[in-house]
């Protein structure tokens, strides 16, 4: 049976991002890892969330230090002692980036410090860098048990949080970057003003990293809404995903594709939205999860029981010859003592099984034309 061509990934971050769990990857059969080296954790205090409060709720990340070539490289030489390689970078920490996303007097500077973390990217062979362009990143989940046999999994309801609730000061992506400003005016945004900061990091970016053999990779926005937290959403439809690769015409500029996320979008066709992406050649890497509900209510579930035929998805991404690397990006949790690992490995079994036999899927059971207007719900 001829392979697919698709290649098996599992993320792994915080401390998950160790010698174990990429043996744990390698004995599941997984050839590539997306590493997040941020540190999310770093002096959090999730209490609240993990009982059910709107969150998430991240840590300080003031004190972080621009990745650099010996880090990066470093751990790439880790997962090659296990045969993974290093599939992408996910998410610029907010220390790194917050002035160019608030348009503050320090966005040049960080604008050279993002040149060269890609350059160096570049040079310790990493491939990819996946970001979500946005102030308020990813807010209002609350952990419920509303998947599968009651495992907890995140939710999103808009009747049950105040969505316009401001950012508080010296945050962006639900992380400090800065002590907090007595008197400080909330931030707000326009949906201009977001694309217009947004095409500047384009444009300065993208033909670093062209040169760099490096391809940046935008992340939809999750939660999908019309606004949050006082500021406008980015990719919050599929077709705006268009409007972004159309911002500067380069194979660097490339998706970050969230079958999730953009299944939460009111409207939403997925199966031609991925057609068309996938078409495209633009699509860097997949995450492969599955979602019940669109905005304003959605909860995540497990890969096998959402609203999405993942099935279909990779019959259409074998149709359209997509070659690069699916991860499971986030799964609920399972009612055991190793959760994570429980609900990871069930993810990657089910994908596993799919690229295995995806030319034995049969045909596309859904329509092989799209175009950019069929994107756009009537």
């Amino acid at each position: 049976m001829k392979p697919s061509g698709m290649k098996l990934g599992l993320t792994l971050s915080g401390d998950h991002l160790t010698r174990d769990h990429a043996r744990f990857a390698a004995q599941l059969g997984v050839s590539h890892i997306v590493v997040h080296l941020t540190r999310y954790a770093n002096g959090a205090n999730p209490a609240a969330y993990l009982e059910g409060g709107v969150g998430p709720l991240l840590g300080d990340c003031s004190g972080e230090s621009l990745w650099i070539f010996e880090q990066m490289s470093g751990v790439r030489n880790m997962l090659r002692e296990f045969g993974l390689e290093l599939a992408a970078l996910e998410n610029f920490s907010p220390n790194f980036w917050y002035d160019i996303l608030l348009d503050g007097p320090r966005k040049a500077e960080q604008i050279e410090g993002l040149k060269r973390l890609i350059r160096d990217a570049g040079r310790a062979g990493i491939p990819c860098i996946g970001y979500n362009f946005s102030i308020a990143g990813v807010w209002g989940w609350r952990r419920l048990p509303l998947a599968r046999g009651g495992a907890v999994t995140a939710a999103f309801d808009m009747q049950t949080m105040e969505p316009d609730d401001p950012i508080p000061d010296g945050m962006v992506w639900n992380m400090r970057f800065r002590p907090p400003r007595p008197g400080a005016k909330p931030v707000t945004l326009s949906e201009a003003e977001l694309w217009e900061r947004f095409a500047y990091f384009l444009g300065e970016l993208i033909p670093v990293a062209q040169e760099a053999g490096v391809r940046l990779a935008a992340h939809p926005d999750d939660p999908p809404a019309q606004r949050l937290r006082g500021t406008a959403r980015l990719v919050n439809h599929p077709a705006k995903y268009q409007r972004l690769l159309s911002l500067v015409d380069s194979p660097a500029n490339a998706l970050e594709f969230c079958i999730g996320s953009l299944q939460e979008m009111p409207g939403s066709d997925i199966y031609n939205t991925t057609r068309f992406y996938a078409r495209s050649g633009r699509i860097a890497y997949i995450h492969f999860r599955n979602v019940r509900g669109q905005v304003p209510t959605y909860h995540e579930t497990f890969v096998d029981d959402g609203d999405v035929d993942m099935a279909e998805i990779v019959r259409i991404l074998r149709d359209e010859n997509f070659q690069g690397v699916l991860v499971p990006d986030h799964t609920p949790e399972l009612h055991c003592v190793a959760p994570w690992h429980a609900g990871n490995a069930h993810a990657i079994g089910y994908m596993r099984a799919l690229l295995q036999n995806a030319e034995a899927l049969g045909p596309s059971r859904t329509k092989t034309h799209p175009a950019i207007t069929d994107l756009t719900p009537a």
